[in-house]
C-alpha cells in the first residue's frame, strides 16, 4: 500500500483533507520553521494535507501553534528533568541546577534531528533526510516507537493493520537521541 492508497482508507476512517502543499508552501515552512521535511512526509502531505483535528495543519495553523508543536518534545523532556528524575546517562553528570540542567538537554536536543509533529504527539525525525525514519510517540521523556516508518505509522495509528507489538526494536532505524531515550524506556 502506498500514500494514494493510505489516504483513500483514512478518509474511509473519517480523516478530512485538503489538497496537499505545494513545493512552494513546503520551501515557505521549511525556511520558517528551520527543518527539511523527510520525503516519505513530504510525499504524503504533497498527495493530500490532512485538516482533521489532531492533525498537524501546516496551512491554516498559526506559527504559534506550529512552533509550540515543534517545542512540545524539548518542554516535555525538561519538565520531566525537574520534576520526575528524568537524565540520560550519556548526558554526564546532572547538574543540582534545574536550568543548567535544561540547558545541557535542549543543547542535546538541538544537535539532534527535529522532530516534526504528524498527529496528535507523534512525530518524525527531519534526519537522516531520506525515507523510512521510524515515526515516535513522544509525552515528556516517554518516548516510543509508534511505527517503523510512516506508512507503518498510519496503518497503526489509523487503519489497524499493524499491530505494534511485533514491532521489532532492532530492525528500526536508530535515530540519533530519539531512539536512545525510545530505547532506554524513557
Amino acid at each position: 500500500m502506498g500514500f494514494a492508497d493510505s489516504i483513500d482508507q483514512l478518509t474511509r476512517a473519517g480523516v478530512k483533507f485538503e489538497p496537499g502543499l505545494t513545493s512552494h508552501e513546503f520551501a515557505d515552512i521549511e525556511q520558517l520553521y528551520c527543518f527539511t521535511f523527510p520525503p516519505d512526509l513530504r510525499d504524503f502531505l504533497g498527495h493530500a494535507l490532512p485538516v482533521s483535528a489532531g492533525w498537524t495543519d501546516w496551512r491554516h495553523a498559526t506559527p504559534t501553534e506550529l512552533r509550540s508543536r515543534l517545542n512540545w518534545p524539548s518542554e516535555g523532556i525538561c519538565f520531566d528533568i525537574e520534576h520526575n528524575a528524568f537524565w540520560p546517562n550519556s548526558w554526564g553528570q546532572k547538574p543540582i541546577n534545574i536550568s543548567d540542567a535544561c540547558k545541557i538537554a535542549r543543547k542535546a536536543i538541538d544537535a539532534a534531528p527535529r522532530l516534526i509533529p504528524i498527529y496528535g504527539h507523534r512525530y518524525i525525525p527531519d534526519r537522516p533526510h531520506e525515507s523510512g525514519n521510524p515515526v515516535f510517540s513522544v509525552h515528556q521523556s516517554d518516548i516510543i516507537y509508534y511505527g517503523e516508518d510512516l506508512l507503518d505509522y498510519l496503518c497503526n495509528e489509523f487503519l489497524d493493520q499493524f499491530e505494534r507489538s511485533k514491532l521489532a526494536i532492532e530492525s528500526v532505524k536508530q535515530i540519533e537521541l530519539w531512539s536512545e531515550i525510545a530505547n532506554s524506556g524513557g
